[in-house]
């Protein structure tokens, strides 16, 4: 007889209906996990510190802006110091006058400095803030050397410049020259002038021609011709014919050239003809 063997089996439920649309939650999760992971991976505290300097230095100079703001006043004063020859305090103060009345702190000290180094006679102007409404300007003016053509003056430094007032120099040597060899003439005349004090002389003027000729003119009114060439040789054989030939009459002589190889040419004052006794 055959038996029927009826075998009962667990049931294995199937497999839950999928909602159309939907994914699966595992991706998800690894992408939170990693996301979590970089942020904890950040330096937060050093993070903050930065947000925290860049927002100070963002606020520093509003708040420095700020404050100067509150605390700028009108200039009302100006104050001028240094040793005046040409130029005058008063006339200095006068031309800064024109910043009287503006910012404390807005206003740029580099223009005033250069709108007073344009007038003749100053070499150097310096300008500072005394708190809390004066400028402090410290002039230095060009030291002149010697007059130059035209009616210049050179300074001591071989500037050429071209004062309203040249006369306020005082006595001083007259120089000449092409105004782009004023140092080469300066350094002559240097040069000479030593040489000259050394034997009781003094220089009053020395000239450069186009041609490159020099000519020398004493303190006792004497004009030397050195021309072009060996200058410095002919200097010293004019020296030795004063001290020997000359010096005893100086004052009859006008002109000397020492252009010559072995000797030197004079030229002696005319001899005004003495007056007839009156009858």
């Amino acid at each position: 007889m055959l038996e029927s063997l009826l075998i009962r089996s667990r049931a294995v439920p199937p497999d839950p209906p999928r909602r159309r649309g939907a994914t699966s939650l595992e991706p998800e999760r690894d992408r939170f996990g990693v996301f979590a992971a970089v942020l904890a991976a950040i330096p937060w505290l050093q993070v903050g510190m930065g947000a925290v300097i860049v927002l100070l230095a963002a606020l520093v100079p509003w708040g420095t802006g700020k404050v100067l703001g509150a605390m700028d006043q009108q200039i009302l004063a100006v104050d001028v110091k240094g040793e005046f020859i040409g130029d005058s305090r008063v006339a200095i103060e006068r031309a800064a006058g024109n910043w009287i009345g503006k910012s404390y702190f807005a206003t740029d000290l580099s223009e005033i400095k250069t709108f007073l180094e344009q007038r003749p006679w100053v070499e150097s102007a310096a300008v500072r803030r005394v708190w809390p409404d004066r400028l402090e300007i410290d002039i230095r003016e060009k030291k002149p050397l010697a007059y130059w053509r035209d009616g210049r003056l050179v300074s001591r430094t071989g500037e050429v410049f071209s004062p309203a007032n040249p006369e306020v120099a005082g006595r001083l040597p007259h120089l000449a020259g092409p105004d782009e060899r004023v140092r080469d003439v300066i350094q002559m005349a240097r040069t000479l002038s030593e040489r000259l004090v050394e034997h009781g002389l003094g220089l009053a003027g020395l000239a450069l021609e186009e041609r490159g000729a020099w000519t020398l003119k004493l303190g006792n009114g004497i004009e030397v011709v050195l021309g072009r060439d060996q200058v410095e040789e002919r200097f010293e054989r004019f020296i030795t014919v004063y001290e020997t030939r000359l010096v005893a009459r100086s004052e009859e002589v006008s002109r000397v050239d020492a252009r010559y190889t072995n000797g030197v040419a004079v030229q002696w004052k005319a001899v005004e003809p003495a007056s007839s006794p009156r009858s």
